[in-house]
Formats: C-alpha cells, structure tokens, sequence
C-alpha cells in the first residue's frame, strides 16, 4: 500500500471507528509517546541497556505501525499530501546526498 492510500485508510477508520481525529497538539503528544516505545525497545534490544522480562514480548513492527499510524493521522489532519512530500524529500536527498555517503570513511 503507498502513503496515499495508507492516508485514506487512516481516514476511512477514523471516520468508522474512531469518531474525530485527536487535536494536532493531542497528536503530536501520541507520536512522542509512540517513539519513545520504539527507542525503549531498540536501545533494550540492540542497544546497551538490559531487556527487562515485561519488554521481551514487545513487537517492534508494531510498535513501528503506531507511528506510521499517527503520522498518517498528522498528516490528514493538516493537509498535508505525504506521497508527494515524501517523494519530493527522496529526490532532493538523491541529488543532494548521491556521493556523500560513498565518500564517508566512518562508513567503510
């Protein structure tokens, strides 16, 4: 599925099931709290940290989905197109980042 039918698909379960999309600032807020499972998850699991035994059975794509999830809602909500931005940011990182990577000795 692209972002625009993953964005009408946001929109469509809001509409059936969700009643109203949160506020943006209300959103915002579930997107950090969304990462912040995310970064818990990544630095106990392939970071330094130690997993706890409540942590272990914790799904990253899941986790990954809720913040697909209230991006796409983000997005909707302010009207933002997010195939066309994401398009348009992957073409200007192609032509601006196309060597510089390749030429990063901390990558070889």
């Amino acid at each position: 599925m692209d972002l625009a039918n993953s964005q009408k698909a946001v929109d469509n379960w809001i509409k059936e099931h969700g009643v109203r999309y949160f506020n943006e600032l209300t959103n915002m807020a579930q997107l950090t709290e969304e990462v912040g499972e995310v970064a818990r998850i990544i630095a106990r699991r392939y970071g330094e940290q130690s997993e706890k035994e409540s942590d272990k059975n914790k799904d990253l794509g899941e986790e990954l989905a809720d913040v697909v999830f209230v991006v796409l809602c983000l997005a909707n909500q302010t009207g933002v197109d997010l195939q066309e931005a994401f398009d348009r940011k992957l073409d200007l990182k192609t032509k601006r980042d196309h060597d510089r990577h390749k030429n990063n000795e901390k990558l070889k």
